[in-house]
């Protein structure tokens, strides 16, 4: 009896007691209040939109009319907007919906509308999903693909264009216009004609959020799918067939976007298995699309087994074909030059390459930090590079500003994201995790955004006034200074805590390949495995010292850098500590500048780490009053296995190190719980089982 009076107090609409599951994301609706809404004599989908959703969401004064005009400007810049008290003023229909949902987010969020413009800073604004045909997801968190199915993939259902309708409404929120439908490990079947027909169905329900669909290709195709016995770029025989398989394509998707490729990496086919370059391929591509208008997106995530120093190998590859790429081509490079690992220096390529239009890569699922377990807000991580200065073009060539045709002149400019969508009834697995993908897309909008900004801005409009909150709240007042400045605070540095108690003071890549880049794995290097795949050969502990040589003594990776950031790496005294052990390679009492020895240091960022977290659960715990019962719950169950998880961290990199330094634990911090051979063994598994929730 107590559990169906409780179920019934969640549902009641009367009470306000409806439970939250996080569905909503950060659109959860409000009573609208009564508006008129003027739209162009034109009529478009994507105008019917814009008015809907003003229609809908409404909060301003009752009884007023919003007028969106179409009106070019010399101020308006690809989609951007001019806000006024009377309406939105656009170039295009797709500027109209963006200044439709941001009159919206303001009023939601308590923030004036001014007359101003807002540009974006980026022409394209894109989620990668590494979705695979038969459904699942590589580095997924959040449950299955919402795009495809492994039974049925041809038939599309009304709950299918349900759930691609709410995932499209959600991007033109914060401005996303592009989707990459599928893995960049792609499969050559999305190119056949009974997937493409599903490709054109999601495409009708994405067009009109003006969200435009690409698909990542397999470079083999033409062998493949097509039958023929090369994949060679300069084959007359493999342009023809591309030149047939993108006129397929336009025949279904009108408005395609184009493809991205990764090749010549990790496996996958590419021109170099013809003697090509990567701009052979990408030209090849390039020249097909370029009737239709559409564009090549080409990864610079590319490393071979035989260099010294992964890290280096993008720029060697790419700094000689500056200027070889076709005006449609994009070249995509990961914010670091390992693999989006909890922290990195900013790529070297970001601001070398002058002639040839650059994207920057960060990664919205959390594959190197807790998968959909641990609390990361990314802003600050994706702030920290888009605000690195390059020095390329002088002092201010930051990497925003080298990437979004601020300082180089290039054709076009994009961001992109790795996706953390899933079928989960959340989207993203975990509640906190919505934020990277908002985030994401304000900075993809705005590349000056500040994460404290956008967290508050996710944390009212995704909790404020939360269905089923014990409303202990007396005023809005309360409300900001018990919820939203200790949560937000929370959010900002849990990123920084992540680092701490996994891969502090420049170590990277250290973590276990078993479970999945989860848990810790300083120690992880099976037989037969290639050396740059296995921790050791990142850490390179040993009874002498930890960390890489990069120095010009070493790798020499510092090199790639221009000056004075070259010097500056290079040096340990001035070598930043969060980059101490990425460049250098050094002794364990090595003195740091706060005048303890690099091991003590290093201890000491574990140990912070640990107390961070727990810190992150008394001040959830403290929220409770202001978050509905379900999410609330869901969130502390996750801090929780969090807490345990950076223990764990903390105790098997230290115990493992310690083999090397030779040199006792400090006595200021918590000894450790766990033995080294427990946590080698796995008998403590590192990542508890994923539970979700799905609709």
């Amino acid at each position: 009896m107590k559990k169906l009076l409780f179920a019934l107090l969640l549902l009641s609409p009367a009470l306000g007691l409806r439970a939250e599951d996080g569905h909503q994301l950060w659109l959860r609706p409000h009573a609208a209040v009564p508006v008129t809404v003027v739209v162009p004599a034109k009529n478009s989908a994507l105008l019917a939109t814009a008015k809907q959703e003003l229609q809908q969401g409404w909060q301003g004064r009752a009884g007023a009319t919003v007028t969106l005009t179409l009106k070019k400007d010399k101020a308006f810049k690809y989609d951007g907007f001019r806000l006024s008290a009377q309406g939105v003023q656009a170039a295009t229909e797709a500027g109209l919906l963006y200044g439709a949902f941001e009159l919206l987010r303001r009023q939601q969020t308590g923030q004036s509308v001014a007359e101003e413009v807002s540009n974006p800073s980026y022409e394209l604004r894109l989620l990668n999903h590494w979705d695979n045909p038969d459904g699942s997801v590589e580095r997924g968190y959040a449950g299955k693909s919402i795009f495809w199915r492994k039974d049925s993939a041809l038939v599309v259902t009304n709950r299918d264009k349900k759930l691609w309708q709410e995932y499209a409404r959600a991007n033109a929120s914060i401005g996303i216009n592009s989707s990459v439908l599928n893995n960049v490990n792609a499969s050559p079947m999305i190119l056949s004609a009974e997937y493409l027909g599903r490709v054109k169905a999601i495409a009708d329900v994405l067009r009109p959020y003006g969200v435009k669909t690409y698909l990542s290709v397999k470079f083999s195709s033409p062998v493949l799918l097509g039958g023929l016995k090369t994949a060679d770029p300069l084959d007359p025989a493999v342009v023809k067939w591309w030149r047939g398989k993108v006129k397929e394509i336009y025949q279904q998707v009108p408005d395609f976007g184009g493809f991205l490729v990764k090749a010549s990496s990790e496996g996958q086919p590419g021109p170099q298995d013809y003697g090509r370059t990567h701009a052979d391929g990408a030209n090849m591509l390039a020249d097909v699309l370029k009737p239709y208008k559409g564009l090549v997106m080409w990864r610079a995530f590319v490393y071979s087994p035989n260099d010294k120093d992964r890290a280096k190998q993008a720029y060697n590859e790419f700094v000689p074909l500056d200027g070889k790429f076709r005006d449609n081509v994009i070249v995509q490079v990961k914010n670091g030059p390992v693999d989006f690992q909890p922290r990195e220096p900013f790529s070297p390529l970001f601001g070398a390459l002058k002639k040839t239009a650059v994207m920057p890569e960060f990664q919205i699922t959390q594959e190197y930090l807790g998968h959909e377990i641990d609390l990361a807000y990314l802003a600050p991580m994706w702030e920290e590079c888009l605000q690195s200065d390059t020095y390329q073009a002088g002092p201010g060539s930051t990497v925003a500003r080298c990437t979004n045709g601020s300082v180089y002149r290039q054709a076009h400019s994009s961001m992109a994201g790795v996706s953390n969508v899933g079928l989960d009834t959340n989207w993203t697995g975990h509640d906190f995790a919505q934020a990277n993908w908002y985030a994401f897309g304000r900075l993809a909008w705005n590349s000056s955004a500040k994460s404290a900004q956008i967290a508050e801005e996710w944390l009212k409009l995704t909790f404020q006034n939360a269905a089923g909150a014990n409303q202990l709240a007396a005023s809005a007042a309360d409300w900001n200074a018990k919820f939203l400045t200790p949560v937000a605070q929370l959010m900002l540095a849990s990123r920084e805590a992540i680092v701490d108690y996994s891969m502090p003071l420049g170590l990277h890549h250290i973590m276990s390949a078993t479970h999945e880049h989860y848990g810790p794995g300083p120690w992880w290097a099976p037989p037969k495995m290639r050396a740059d795949w296995t921790p050791p050969y990142y850490h390179q502990a040993a009874a002498n010292g930890v960390g890489f040589d990069r120095t010009k003594k070493g790798s020499d990776a510092v090199s790639q850098y221009h000056e004075p950031l070259a010097s500056q790496f290079n040096d340990p005294a001035t070598c930043p500590d969060e980059y101490l052990l990425w460049f250098h390679h050094l002794p364990w009492d090595f003195k740091m500048k706060s005048g303890r020895t690099l091991w003590d240091e290093l201890a000491l960022h574990y140990d912070h780490g640990v107390q961070q977290v727990r810190q992150f659960q008394r001040t959830w715990d403290q929220a409770q009053p202001y978050v509905d019962a379900e999410r609330f719950a869901v969130v502390q169950n996750k801090l929780r296995s969090q807490s345990g998880n950076a223990v764990l961290w903390k105790d098997a990199c230290l115990l493992y190190f310690q083999q090397f330094s030779h040199m006792p634990i400090p006595a200021a911090i918590e000894p450790p719980m766990h033995t080294l051979e427990a946590a080698i063994a796995n008998d403590m598994p590192p990542r508890p089982p994923r539970q979700p929730r799905q609709p």
